[in-house]
């Protein structure tokens, strides 16, 4: 993440109206764009370098496009607008823009949807910490780790120790730059060979969350829209 890092949106549309309406509205937000003309290349630029936001003009194959969307583990699934002739509503598509569209429709539209992208890379992002820590499991042993990266809901880790999935963690960490150390109650998620391990976070203090929101509120920068949200 970078102090300039811009949402990504792949356009799915034939319609050069839709492209160009759609692509007005979105550099308005500061997200970056691609276009796809059909749905299979769609599906192999998804596969090869996904997407924050996908913009769809509906067709009957485009649910299969949607439903056949996969994500690595541990990243959020992208925000979906249709755009469509149609008053029902469709699967996969967590917005709708009704055709004919106009620019209006479309920035509200994307307003909302970029709120959603920002809740969610909050949410999954992950910044470097790579601190060397003591913890503390459930049955009071003490062993080294290495706090490897931390975001909004968890923390990931390495450690010689053998761990397994749903074993508790205590341990304090000083954050890069923090003025105070931050205590952590974790539990494991899953773990990798090598000593790769993924928790969630189960407790945090009041004081020693708002230091750790704070921190990460610094680290979480997107490039500001030119419109006002």
């Amino acid at each position: 993440m970078t102090a300039d890092m811009a949402f990504e949106c792949l356009i799915v549309s034939r319609d050069p109206g839709v492209v160009c309406v759609m692509n007005k509205a979105l550099e308005s937000f500061s997200i970056s764009t691609n276009v796809c003309f059909t749905n299979t290349k769609a599906a192999d630029q998804l596969a090869a370098n996904g997407a924050d936001l996908i913009i769809v003009d509906w067709e009957e194959t485009t649910a299969d496009l949607l439903r056949n969307l996969q994500q690595p583990q541990g990243r959020q699934k992208p925000t979906v607008v249709a755009v469509s002739s149609g008053d029902r509503s469709l699967p996969g598509a967590h917005l709708i823009v009704r055709k004919p569209i106009t620019g209006e429709a479309c920035v509200q539209s994307i307003k909302v949807a970029y709120f959603r992208m920002l809740r969610d890379h909050r949410r999954f992002a992950r910044y470097a910490v790579m601190t060397s820590v003591t913890a503390q499991n459930q049955n009071g042993r003490t062993f080294p780790i290495t706090i490897m990266d931390i975001g909004d809901g968890g923390v990931g880790l390495m450690t010689k120790e053998l761990l397994a999935v749903g074993d508790i963690l205590s341990f304090r960490v000083l954050l890069p730059g923090a003025d105070r150390s931050v205590y952590i109650e974790a539990r494991i998620l899953w773990t990798r060979q090598y000593g790769a391990v993924g928790c969630e976070f189960l407790r945090i203090p009041p004081v020693d969350l708002s230091v750790l929101h704070e921190w990460l509120k610094l680290k979480c920068r997107v490039k500001q829209p030119l419109v006002d949200l």
